[in-house]
């Protein structure tokens, strides 16, 4: 029954918007409804007995009306032609052209902006002092100050500005190192008994870090192990670790990270050290 109510509502909703709907006026036609007060003081003014001149004039809806058939009647007055230039189709080799000019001045942009990156880098690359990082000269410290700071460390200092190791150089190995390695250019300050390691191992790059125990450095990816000074001792890399110039300047040490040198070569041991604990790695890496 409900359904059937509400079936009902709608129907009867729809009739009285379709009666609303029909009941509206052409809006081209201009013509508004003439209110009942309207029509009220016309018929007003006939009953009191005005003129037959004032009785006889129109109303006003027959006004809007007259106003409305006018409007719709009259002569359209067509709007003059402005004066147009006539459209001609762009040249398709000018066109060519344009698009040739846009494309070779967008490549020759990119390419001198990829340049001009590239000689940066390449500056950047050969001109390692501007920076105060790895390529360019560290101040290590002042010696006595760095040997606290190795002691201190079980005899290893870590510098991870420069990605070195710095150690020393027991004084007893040092004639012995000098024959090997060379002195002055070869190995600057040598005679501070000092010696900084490049933190990446020979055989495939790897870090290599400190082993308290064994007093070895050892690579955990192969299984190479160095003595404290970086001269290889085992495993498969091609020789002992790379280490950086050194000058004393001032009494500091200066490291500089921009000059590697190559590692010594399979079989020096200079300074004669040996294992003095287990290894880090454990026994099936030796």
């Amino acid at each position: 029954m409900e359904i059937v109510l509400a079936i009902i509502g709608l129907v009867l909703l729809a009739a009285v918007l379709l009666f609303v709907a029909s009941r509206r006026r052409d809006s081209d036609s201009a013509i508004a409804e003439v209110s009942a007060e309207t029509r009220r003081a016309d018929r007003a003014r006939v009953k009191a007995g005005v003129g037959a001149a004032e009785a006889e004039a129109p109303t006003g809806k027959e006004i809007e009306r007259a106003a409305a058939l006018e409007r719709r009647s009259g002569d359209i007055v067509p709007v003059a032609e402005a004066d147009l230039e006539p459209w001609v189709a762009p040249d398709p080799a000018e066109v060519g052209v344009a698009r040739r000019q846009f494309l070779n001045r967008a490549i020759i942009a990119l390419f001198g902006f990829n340049l001009s990156a590239f000689g940066l880098a390449v500056i950047a690359q050969l001109w390692p002092g501007a920076s105060e990082g790895f390529g360019s000269r560290i101040r290590v410290g002042e010696l006595n100050e760095v040997r606290a700071q190795i002691q201190a460390g079980g005899g290893f200092l870590y510098k991870p500005e420069g990605r070195m190791w710095v150690t020393e150089f027991p004084t007893g190995a040092l004639e012995k190192a000098n024959a090997v390695y060379g002195s002055g250019s070869a190995w600057p300050g040598i005679e501070a008994g000092f010696k900084a390691l490049f933190q990446k191992c020979p055989h495939l790059g790897c870090r290599v870090p400190e082993c308290g125990s064994s007093q070895f450095f050892e690579c955990p990816c192969h299984g190479s192990f160095y003595n404290q000074v970086g001269e290889k001792r085992g495993g498969p890399a091609p020789r002992g670790m790379d280490y950086f110039g050194m000058a004393i300047e001032n009494g500091a040490l200066i490291v500089d990270t921009g000059n590697i040198i190559e590692g010594p070569a399979i079989g020096v041991n200079t300074t004669g050290q040996e294992r003095e604990g287990p290894s880090c790695l454990g026994a099936s890496s030796h």
